[in-house]
């Protein structure tokens, strides 16, 4: 049966990005740190990343996050959705405004009618696999506000932004239940079951 599965990097101070993120500057200034353990890794983060990746179905993230990975400095031949295992599962776009072209081909499907109707459409492509949520931030806490989210897995960084994109910014109150942890030393990987 498929999950859907948040799944992002987060700073230590609440952040998915520094200041100032777009195409010319993907995780904005100082965020790279949020994915160290992505490039940098142990035997631990790479287990992780081979995991997820392994057991995605299918990808829905943002228009921001689209416009830096379809960007001139984003997903290329040797990184793409799982970094360096560049696995090509579907990935949908919500966004009110869909580009007039993309530069990584027809992989990508854009809704216009939300992030529900998104993670709809990715559970019908995932073949029971793992639906991700991979970001941005607005699009998690949109995903978790409607509802549609199994599992949320942050992958805590230990750098502090001061600023940049918060994760749950206006998000509702809610309990989660932490159901496994890994630590490396890049990163703790938490994942929380969404009740």
């Amino acid at each position: 049966m498929t999950k859907v599965v948040a799944d992002i990097s987060v700073s230590l101070d609440g952040f998915v990005t520094g200041p100032d993120p777009g195409p010319d500057n993907g995780l904005g200034t100082g965020g790279e740190g949020l994915h160290r353990w992505v490039f940098e890794g142990d035997a631990i983060d790479r287990a992780v990343l081979q995991e997820t990746t392994d057991a995605t179905g299918a990808v829905v993230m943002g228009r921001a996050l689209f416009d830096i990975v379809d960007g001139p400095h984003g997903w290329n031949d040797e990184v793409g959705y799982g970094a360096g295992l560049n696995a090509v599962p579907p990935v949908l776009v919500v966004t009110s405004n869909p580009p007039d072209s993309v530069r990584l081909g027809d992989r990508f499907s854009f809704v216009v009618d939300g992030v529900r109707s998104a993670v709809a459409k990715a559970t019908a492509l995932a073949d029971e696999r793992d639906v991700v949520i991979m970001g941005g931030g607005a699009v998690i806490r949109g995903a978790i506000e409607a509802g549609v989210v199994d599992e949320l897995r942050l992958h805590l960084s230990p750098v502090l932004l001061g600023s940049g994109t918060p994760l749950f910014d206006g998000a509702s109150p809610r309990q989660l239940r932490q159901i496994h942890v890994r630590a490396s030393g890049h990163a703790t990987h938490l994942t929380y079951r969404v009740d």
